[in-house]
């Protein structure tokens, strides 16, 4: 069964985080054949830190592959938590049925 990787990705409206997108984008193109970078309408993501009210403007890329390498998404999740300067990038992936 393949699955749908998401990534879900804190952004600023920067040329720096604009070049950090698109080089996600050719890095899954190159790796997995094709990306989805939903970029035109970013979720926010809203969470208390310590009675401090946090906000961030998501964009969600998105992959789908055959074989799911745990190792290699766990590295370049740390990767990418440098890249983008955060602490934590969430990375999920979730089996799917082709109907």
């Amino acid at each position: 069964m393949p699955y749908l990787v998401e990534i879900l990705l804190p952004v600023t409206h920067t040329r720096e985080s604009r070049a950090n997108l698109d080089r996600l984008r050719d890095e899954l193109t190159e790796r997995f054949g094709g990306a989805t970078l939903h970029v035109d309408s970013p979720a926010e993501g809203i969470w208390d830190d310590d009675g401090e009210v946090e906000r961030d403007r998501i964009v969600v890329a998105e992959v789908m592959t055959d074989d799911l390498d745990r190792t290699w998404w766990a590295s370049y999740r740390k990767e990418l938590e440098a890249r983008f300067r955060q602490e934590e990038i969430v990375v999920r992936a979730s089996e799917i049925e082709h109907l």
